[in-house]
C-alpha cells in the first residue's frame, strides 16, 4: 500500500504541476498570479516533479514552438516523424536542453513572460539535486516494497515529468477522436474523461482553443485540472485572463 500511494502520489501531484504551471501558466499565460503564489508553484513544481523538473521557462518556449509548428518538421514532439515514443523522447530532450542552456536563440514571441527565478533555474539544473531526489525514491522502496517487481516502477519516478510530455504527444497526435478538424494539424481527443493526464489528452480542443482554461468542450469530456483552478480562482490565488474562454 504504501508503494502505490507515493506512486500515484508522485504521478498525480507532478502531473498537476506541469499541466496547471508549467503549461497553463508558464506556456499560455491562462491566469495570473502574484509573484508570491507563483514563486510557490515554482517551488511546488520543483518539489513534485523531483528528480524530472522542467525548467519553466524552457518548457514554455518549447511548447509554444510545439503550437506554432505543430506536426511539421519544426514541431519538438510530433509523433508523425518518428518510429517510437522514446526516439521522439529523445529528441525532445536534446531541443529542451539547447533551450535551457541558451544554446539557440528563440523568436522573441516565445520569450515572452516566460517565468524565471534565477537561483532555483541554475540550482535545478545542477545533477546534484536530480541524483538526490532519485536517491529519496529508492530509499523509499528500499524500506516499503514488499514484491521485487515493485523496484521496476523505480525508473518511472525517475523521468516522471518527460513520461507525461511523451504519452501526451504520442497519444495525443496519434490516437483518438476529432471534435474540430480546422487545426491545421493532426491532434486528437484520446480520452473522453480524462484522469490519466488530469485533462492533457484534449489535444484537439486544445490545439484548437489554445488559450481556453478547460480543455473539455463537449458535454460528456471532463478536464479534472479546471475545477481545481475554479477552486484556486475562488479562493484568489490565480485570476483567468480574458483570453482564456473560461
Amino acid at each position: 500500500m504504501p508503494i502505490a500511494i507515493f506512486f500515484f502520489g508522485h504521478w498525480f501531484l507532478s502531473l498537476f504541476s506541469q499541466t496547471f504551471f508549467l503549461h497553463r501558466y508558464s506556456a499560455h499565460k491562462m491566469f495570473t498570479m502574484n509573484k508570491f503564489w507563483e514563486r510557490f508553484f515554482y517551488v511546488f513544481t520543483f518539489i513534485t516533479q523531483g528528480s524530472s523538473f522542467l525548467n519553466p521557462r524552457a518548457y514554455a518556449i518549447m511548447h509554444r514552438m510545439h503550437h506554432a509548428y505543430s506536426d511539421t518538421e519544426k514541431d519538438p514532439h510530433s509523433p508523425h516523424y518518428f518510429k517510437s515514443m522514446f526516439q521522439m523522447m529523445m529528441k525532445t530532450k536534446d531541443i529542451y536542453l539547447d533551450i535551457l542552456l541558451r544554446k539557440v536563440d528563440s523568436p522573441k514571441n516565445f520569450e515572452k513572460d516566460v517565468p524565471e527565478w534565477k537561483w532555483l533555474d541554475t540550482l535545478s539544473s545542477w545533477w546534484t539535486p536530480r541524483i538526490l531526489w532519485g536517491f529519496v525514491y529508492v530509499l523509499f522502496y528500499i524500506f516499503f516494497a514488499t514484491e521485487w517487481w515493485m523496484f521496476l516502477l523505480l525508473p518511472i519516478h525517475f523521468v516522471m515529468g518527460p513520461i507525461h510530455g511523451g504519452i501526451v504527444n504520442w497519444f495525443g497526435h496519434k490516437l483518438g477522436y476529432v471534435n474540430y478538424k480546422d487545426t491545421g494539424d493532426q491532434s486528437k481527443n484520446t480520452l473522453p474523461l480524462d484522469f490519466v493526464t488530469f485533462g492533457e489528452l484534449f489535444q484537439n480542443n486544445h490545439h484548437r482553443f489554445p488559450n481556453s482554461a478547460n480543455f473539455a468542450k463537449r458535454w460528456f469530456e471532463f478536464d479534472p485540472t479546471y475545477p481545481l483552478m475554479k477552486l484556486l480562482e475562488w479562493m484568489k490565488i490565480i485570476k483567468f485572463t480574458r483570453t482564456s474562454n473560461n
